[in-house]
């Protein structure tokens, strides 16, 4: 059974569906697992063991009567510490949400428990989603099981370490400027931003004004994200920007990668200064594509950076979440969060007009690109991981960079809404992961999953994890 550990979740589902192994083994190895990894990890912060292990008893034994309990049944389930769960506390990794015990699923738990999966617990987050490296004063740091010293990023980072350490299948992620792919490349996993929209979220007592923040997986493989995505996606009347379901599965056709795409390779999107190290395994990705028949070429233009005014655009979610709280709380939330939100409240109609201005300047942009190329490459970091307590790099290479200049690949697409996914790179030669970024037009999460398909088809992974 310690085999299982670190199967693909669409592998684990056809087994159980075979009836070769059962939800009760599969989750009862999956707490012996997490018992004898997440000490070292601290990916996992709250667990619900005897629920999960009498849930899969009752899907069990609806699998021997021949009933149905969905494409999901008896996966086990982590959640990011920033989503509901019933039953269960979402702390948001601050402590004054410590014991903030919710009655309602999000959104897309809702849908991935309805599709069978069963939630182990809730993983480990920065406060508030606030940082690209998982650590907080209430549930401390956690670790990248590649390294111990080093981050699995974050702000999905109990997520990625959950996945990357085979303590369960599948996690719940999401992204306003990197959460889902920053993890994914530091750790080795594959995670996928998709369109603003295309999974809801909520139930939220307010709607979004950045319109960044997606929901997404945290996998495995490419396979498990269309399985993920395809229980997820689709409207809900909670969420006024959710997009209908795609008419076509993710799932179906994932293997017939269009052929001679054309395809735009970013080193840099025209200011990012990345790690030598990283860049040669992207390079080396990045000709897979070649060698899969598609027409490559060197992208000569450049993305405006938006990088300040993606922070206070950002900002002001994370600021509607907390203006309640903020003055009765303040000493006891992180210094360097109450800072930015304080900045927040400085926001005026002149500077967000102005933000939404640069918005569109980066949308004609990407436009453009994307009426010559069918999807768009890049690195998805400029560093390997950086120590698990931070901070993040100031320079790279003996070059200063700018404090975002240490995610400079991530957020331009949360502030555009594209698309966009990590793909394992390669090992740097200190064995950390590097990543991949593929991004594609709006909408397009099938053609991002159909070419990391192939990718993974020529260049696997799945038999590199660590330990």
């Amino acid at each position: 059974m310690t085999a299982l550990c670190y199967k693909p979740a669409w592998e684990l589902a056809d087994l159980i569906a075979q009836k070769e192994i059962s939800p009760l083994e599969l989750m009862r190895d999956t707490l012996e697992r997490i018992d004898q990894a997440n000490p070292d990890l601290n990916a996992f912060v709250a667990l619900r063991p005897e629920a999960a292990l009498a849930e899969a008893a009752v899907m069990t034994e609806a699998i021997s009567k021949g009933e149905n309990p969905g494409p999901l049944a008896g996966l086990p389930l982590g959640v990011k510490d920033l989503e509901d769960t019933a039953g269960m506390v979402t702390s948001y990794g601050s402590i004054p949400f410590k014991d903030n015990l919710v009655r309602e699923d999000s959104i897309q738990v809702a849908r991935l428990k309805a599709a069978g999966a069963i939630v182990v617990g809730k993983t480990n987050v920065p406060e508030f989603g606030f940082t690209g490296f998982t650590k907080n004063r209430l549930h401390g740091i956690t670790r990248n099981p590649w390294n111990l010293e080093r981050t699995p990023g974050g702000s999905s980072g109990g997520a990625a370490a959950a996945i990357a350490g085979g303590l369960v299948p599948l996690c719940t992620g999401s992204d306003a400027g990197g959460s889902i792919r920053i993890p994914s490349s530091y750790s080795g996993c594959f995670g996928i931003k998709p369109t603003f929209g295309r999974i809801p979220t909520g139930p939220a007592p307010f709607v979004s004004t950045s319109t960044m923040v997606v929901m997404g997986p945290v996998t495995r493989c490419v396979r498990d994200a269309a399985l993920y995505l395809d229980c997820t996606a689709g409207q809900h009347p909670a969420d006024p920007y959710s997009l209908p379901a795609p008419a076509t599965p993710f799932l179906e056709g994932i293997e017939d990668c269009p052929r001679r795409l054309k395809i735009a390779f970013s080193p840099d999107l025209g200011y990012a200064v990345v790690q030598k190290e990283i860049m040669s395994c992207v390079e080396k990705a990045v000709k897979a594509f070649e060698e899969m028949g598609h027409d490559v070429e060197l992208w000569s233009g450049s993305l405006p950076d938006t990088g300040d005014v993606w922070g206070a655009l950002v900002a002001t979610d994370i600021y509607a979440q907390l203006c309640g709280v903020l003055e009765k709380e303040r000493e006891r939330i992180g210094r360097t969060l109450v800072a930015v939100l304080d900045g927040t409240r400085d926001m005026t109609i002149a500077r967000f007009t102005g933000i939404q201005q640069l918005r569109a300047r980066l949308n004609s942009v990407l436009e453009t690109l994307f009426d010559d190329f069918d999807l768009l490459l890049t690195p998805t970091m400029p560093t390997e991981a950086f120590a698990a307590e931070g901070p993040p790099p100031s320079e790279i290479g003996g070059k200063p960079i700018p404090l975002l200049g240490a995610v400079a690949f991530t957020y331009p697409f949360n502030f555009s809404g594209h698309p966009a996914a990590s793909v394992p790179a390669g090992l740097t030669p200190a064995g950390l992961p590097a990543g991949l970024q593929i991004v594609a037009p709006r909408h397009r999460e099938d053609l991002i999953l159909k070419a990391a398909c192939a990718y993974e088809t020529i260049r696997p992974w799945n038999e590199k994890w660590p330990g």
